[in-house]
């Protein structure tokens, strides 16, 4: 028997997105200020502003480029309007959002002006707003619906709990047909080869191994020789956590255990298929989960143990703990209370069941606590300095 439907957005390229935004997005960080007036003369849309976008080249670039493409082409997306100072990457962004056929404009300030820049976006937003209202979410199976997952302020509840909540949901979800992610390469380290041994096939095996050495060899090579002021974490470290290999071990919980690993992705890269992907991701939450959305995902579970407040403004993050003090103390931020496995009170199966059952009503429709709580965090991933 598989799981229930769900109601959703059809979008003009077949996938279904669980909101409607209609996003502003800057190419560059000089038409921020353009996109957020735009927000501000046309209430219910939604700007973007970033940092980044001027004087990146190579690997830098195409990652930037990918990722706001990526956001604007995700199902959570009705439409987009795309500001930029210059019109060559402006159109390129235009044309790849484009491409999904969903709505979306461009403008450029340069010989323009932010003034007649922002009156002439102002209006096309108008329009694909009032436009946008009027669609109507429809039911679809449940292969439709693309889950990604990140935890974050991880410690010993995390991994007893919250993450292999995650996992029973995620291996329900796999047997079911849908697509799902995990990521953060950094936090995989002491629990590679576990992964590695879940591959599909030894291809992929060996595709995701040498995705994590050239990670290490890039830190290794460029940066520095000890992480250990970044993993783990002062969070990971306080809350019981006193290695990466602890950490990586209490992670890779959330992929379940029945599911395969089907494939690998660089960083904002959309699956082609369904299964369980990884994608070359920083561990930092707000990255990653910008990331996922890029990727093309429309729901994400963030198990947390200590507390993290993270949101995103195109991908609904469903916040989970199995810390009855995190439960007591950030409660407005958690959407899945499952501290009940630690004390006996709730089974595995029962909490993947409840974290499923969020993931309906979110997806039916249900803001969840970041959203309410106005958390929208959007940061680009930057992989070296710019010109």
């Amino acid at each position: 028997m598989g799981l229930p439907t769900f109601f959703g957005y059809h979008r003009e390229n077949g996938r279904v997105g669980v909101r409607n935004h209609v996003v502003i997005l800057p190419v560059d960080d000089l038409s921020n200020a353009a996109s957020e007036a735009v927000a501000n003369n046309i209430k219910g849309v939604l700007a973007l502003p970033h940092p980044y976008g001027r004087l990146q080249f190579g690997a830098d670039l195409e990652l930037h480029f990918r990722t706001l493409i990526g956001t604007g082409a995700n199902p959570n997306v009705a439409a987009v309007v795309v500001i930029g100072i210059e019109p060559g990457w402006t159109q390129r962004v235009v044309e790849g959002i484009a491409a999904t056929g969903k709505p979306v404009s461009g403008f450029a300030i340069e010989l323009n002006g932010d003034i007649n820049t922002i009156a002439n976006a102002s209006r096309a937003a108008q329009q694909y707003l009032q436009w946008a209202s009027e669609l109507r979410r429809t039911e679809h199976a449940i292969e439709a619906l693309w889950v990604s997952t990140k935890c974050g302020e991880s410690d010993t509840t995390s991994g007893c709990g919250a993450n292999p909540t995650v996992g029973n949901a995620f291996d329900k979800l796999y047997g079911a047909g849908t697509t799902l992610l995990f990521g953060e390469t950094s936090e995989i380290t002491g629990a590679e080869h576990l992964v590695a041994e879940r591959a599909g096939t030894p291809e992929i095996g060996r595709q995701f191994l040498k995705t994590w050495n050239d990670y290490n060899d890039f830190i290794l090579a460029n940066k520095t020789d000890d992480l250990s002021d970044s993993q783990p974490t002062k969070g990971n470290i306080i809350g019981g956590l006193t290695t990466i290999e602890e950490k990586a071990l209490g992670n890779i919980q959330k992929i379940g255990q029945h599911c395969l690993l089907d494939g690998v992705l660089e960083p904002a890269q959309t699956p082609t298929g369904p299964g369980l992907w990884f994608m070359d991701s920083s561990s930092a939450a707000a990255e990653m989960v910008t990331l996922a959305a890029a990727g093309g995902f429309v729901v994400h579970f963030f198990p947390t143990g200590q507390g993290n407040v993270i949101g995103n403004p195109i991908l609904p993050v469903i916040k989970l703990t199995a810390n009855p003090r995190t439960v007591r103390t950030m409660g407005e931020h958690v959407d899945v209370d499952c501290s009940g496995l630690l004390q006996r009170e709730l089974t595995l199966d029962g909490a993947g069941d409840a974290l499923l059952d969020m993931m309906y009503r979110t997806a039916n429709g249900r803001l969840t606590a970041a959203e309410a709580l106005g958390h929208r965090e959007f940061v680009l991933t930057k992989l070296y300095r710019s010109a």
